[in-house]
């Protein structure tokens, strides 16, 4: 079957989506906030109330009854977007449109621009053709990047290295960015809610697709989860099998980092203690409470010693040492200082040895 004139393929190429202007989605509040492309607008032509009526109708009634609400409630909806957020638009403008499936709600809205005579794509398939394209490349795109893995353990300070890094141009995947978390079971960042995991997955494919095969991708060692999120799969191996750097930092240096790091949890006492207790399952009841004792008299530099002596150093050498082959023969790096200023040098000092 032949396909309808202004329609994006399926299959489309992440290339492809370079010809659009905007990104429409049309879907309802409740289905963008769960996943959408990256840099996407939604304007609904049925919020999450009018789309559940109709669906309603459509099973209660009969297809022809909800089709003709329906039709209303997207007319209704259409004009007002081109009222209040088309009615600027060039005439030269190409935006890309997109429903779930490609149908009715997409069509719709690519019809009405079209008429008026700006240069709008349907795109075929809709959003589920759209997470199709992601997980195929999230599949290939590791493999084609070399990958260089920064180690060290907890309060090592590599994220800050990682931002370090892609300030001064070099190419970093910052997981626990897109994450919203900072991979540990205190990780949890303040009033930042991870994102679904289909958006994760839709970070994760934009920035791969933003590197250059010719340069290394910096990436911290992670485990398969971030938080909730899971790492895909092709990734996580290629990380695993990649060259590593590892971050020797000074113990009085890491404690200061943590501190800095989760200055939140010390000023909530109470979230604080409600995650030491999700620990309980590791270590004992009486070491549970000595942290929560330690905590109760402000002695912040001893609890996150004795965090990082019995709970994240074990943890975190025997897993790193299991998943990332290449450790032992990672180029050791001593730290002393943490400061921006001193992190700043030794990512110019990396960009150096890892780039030529």
């Amino acid at each position: 079957m032949s396909r309808p004139p202004g329609m994006l393929p399926a299959d489309f190429t992440f290339a492809d989506l370079a010809a659009f202007d905007s990104f429409i989605d049309v879907r309802s509040p409740g289905e963008f906030a769960e996943d959408h492309l990256p840099g996407a607008e939604n304007f609904p032509v049925l919020d999450d109330a009018e789309r559940a009526e109709v669906g309603t109708l459509h099973k209660q009634a009969s297809a022809f009854e909800a089709k003709k609400i329906g039709a209303a409630l997207v007319a209704r909806n259409i004009a007002q977007h081109l009222d209040l957020q088309f009615h600027d638009k060039p005439r030269g403008w190409k935006p890309l449109i997109y429903c779930w499936r490609g149908g009715s709600r997409s069509g719709a809205m690519t019809h009405i621009l079209k008429s008026i005579g700006w240069h709008a794509t349907q795109l075929e398939g809709g959003y589920k053709s759209y997470r199709a394209v992601v997980r195929r490349d999230l599949d290939e795109l590791p493999g084609r990047h070399a990958f260089r893995v920064i180690c060290g353990r907890t309060g090592s300070g590599k994220s800050r290295l990682l931002e370090a890094l892609a300030a001064r141009g070099a190419q970093v995947l910052d997981l626990e960015q897109l994450a919203a978390h900072r991979g540990s079971v205190l990780g949890n960042l303040p009033d930042a809610p991870q994102p679904t995991q289909k958006i994760f997955d839709s970070l994760i494919w934009k920035a791969l697709h933003g590197f250059d095969p010719a340069r290394p991708v910096f990436v911290e060692a992670e485990s398969k989860r971030v938080g909730v999120l899971r790492v895909p799969d092709a990734l996580m191996e290629r990380m695993r099998r990649s060259p590593c750097l590892r971050l020797d930092t000074a113990r009085d240096a890491r404690i200061e980092l943590l501190r800095e790091d989760y200055r939140h949890l010390i000023a909530d006492r109470p979230l604080l203690e409600g995650k030491l207790e999700r620990l309980v399952e590791l270590h004992s009841r009486e070491r549970i409470d000595g942290w929560k004792a330690q905590a109760a008299a402000e002695d912040w530099d001893g609890l996150v010693a004795e965090l990082l002596d019995h709970h994240y150093d074990p943890a975190y050498e025997k897993s790193t040492a299991r998943n990332y082959i290449q450790l032992g023969a990672a180029r050791r790096i001593a730290v002393d200082d943490v400061s921006e200023t001193a992190l700043a040098a030794l990512a110019d000092r990396i960009q150096k040895t890892e780039t030529g």
